[in-house]
């Protein structure tokens, strides 16, 4: 698979990034990577349509696989894996940073944040 931001550093997120998957196998791949992302993305078509919205589902195993997506501009559209000729990860992704070790360790920095100021208030009340 092409990815034209080849040249700038992995950040763990798809963001800003675009394939353009020269077999089947990769299609499949940028498809995935497309339906775990969380903003939306911009679809072209070998016809040269493009849509952009939010990719919502993919039914990767049925005769003809298809994509599912929310257009921006309303409804929702189904479109054949054969019929893509690129994904780019165009809308924000607000998962980004998001992870479960990132969510730990603000939850820690907060109950300890609220510890010590339960701390202070006691000794200024001189319980402590």
């Amino acid at each position: 698979m092409t990815d034209s931001k080849y040249h700038t550093p992995e950040t763990g997120s798809l963001e800003g990034r675009s394939f353009r998957p020269a077999t089947a196998e990769e299609r499949a791949e940028a498809v995935e990577r497309a339906f775990d992302f969380r903003g939306d993305v911009t679809i072209e078509l070998r016809s040269g349509a493009v849509v952009e919205g939010y990719l919502f589902n993919r039914e990767a195993h049925a005769p003809r696989p298809i994509v599912m997506i929310f257009p921006k501009d309303g409804g929702q559209l189904e479109i054949f894996y054969d019929d893509i000729a690129s994904i780019a990860f165009t809308g924000k992704d607000t998962a980004s940073g998001k992870s479960w070790e990132a969510w730990v360790t603000k939850k820690e920095s907060q109950r300890r944040a609220e510890t010590e100021a339960a701390e202070r208030e006691a000794r200024s009340r001189g319980h402590l």
